[in-house]
């Protein structure tokens, strides 16, 4: 499975995002982008197509920006790669339905449907809020110690 850089940018950003979450607090695109070092212009797309999929919600302004629609426990990776994977959840086309309609119904169901519902399941048990856990799990592992 490979997700693109629209869907790799779009979950740091949500996860960045979702650390402030509880200051309730709109985030600019631009701070966002400074923090993570990705483009603002790219970035405003990303956000564009998550205002869309209903995950955040915008507000214009000098004191405007984004913040989440909802807790970062009620919103999964699933849904956020499905607001901006186009493709990424798209249903395999047809391969020989014309010529071997068995062998189509075969394939379909035994590894098409199984695999495009085993990547739903598992993307929509993994949450922002487990997303953040794992972040500072890991920033506390990296941290430096030092001794006196």
């Amino acid at each position: 499975m490979r997700i693109s850089t629209k869907g790799r940018y779009a979950l740091a950003a949500v996860i960045s995002m979702s650390q402030q979450h509880n200051n309730g607090e709109f985030i600019t695109v631009l701070s966002i982008s400074e923090k993570l070092g990705i483009s603002k212009i790219y970035l405003e797309q990303v956000f564009s197509l998550l205002k869309r999929g209903g995950l955040v919600i915008s507000v214009k302004g000098a004191q405007g920006g984004y913040q989440l629609s909802r807790a970062p426990e009620h919103i999964t990776v699933y849904e956020i790669l499905s607001a901006v994977e186009s493709s990424l959840f798209e249903g395999a086309e047809e391969t020989v339905t014309e010529k071997s309609p068995d062998i189509e119904a075969a394939m379909r169901q035994t590894v098409f449907e199984r695999l495009d519902k085993s990547v739903k399941d598992a993307l929509s048990k993994v949450t922002l809020d487990d997303l953040v856990s794992a972040t500072e799990k890991h920033k506390q592992e990296n941290a430096m110690m030092f001794y006196i």
